[in-house]
């Protein structure tokens, strides 16, 4: 394994993320890496799919300050200086690949939840993650079972 320089960790904020911000912190003190934190809120619109008939503009805005406080939180505990903390809002998979290229990464660590059927064909932000990047992608399984 080369020596990664920069790593990403794509932080989605669930009840499995721990074992994944773990898994990013251990290669960083392995490699004395740069690490670096994105979170990406997609747009209640896209999230649930087309338009809805009431102005949802103050969820979406509470939605963000409780994410953005869970990356504060979590920037904390890994380190992480709020310069190198991105809170973006799209379609998730396309702002990981954005920041990711944006700031010269060359690992993005992040949790995959191993689905099998058809939620593997309709795809997951893992799978888009990886089968899009120009870099390495540790997909770390998480599951309710693995705790």
């Amino acid at each position: 394994m080369g020596q990664y320089n920069h790593i990403l960790l794509a932080a989605d904020f669930n009840e499995e993320s721990a074992i994944v911000e773990q898994r990013a912190a251990a290669l960083q003190a392995t490699f004395a890496a740069t690490l670096s934190i994105v979170h990406v809120l997609e747009p209640i619109s896209i999230a649930y799919g087309g338009e809805f008939p009431v102005d949802l503009g103050d969820l979406h805005k509470e939605l963000e300050k409780q994410a953005m406080s869970q990356l504060r939180d979590l920037g904390q505990r890994l380190n992480v200086p709020e310069e190198r903390q991105y809170m973006e809002v799209g379609i998730t998979e396309k702002e990981i690949l954005r920041v990711a290229e944006d700031r010269a990464v060359d690992l993005i660590v992040m949790g995959s939840h191993g689905r099998h059927g058809l939620a593997l064909l309709l795809g997951s932000t893992a799978n888009a993650v990886l089968h899009h990047a120009n870099i390495d992608v540790l997909a770390v399984r998480v599951n309710k079972d693995s705790k």
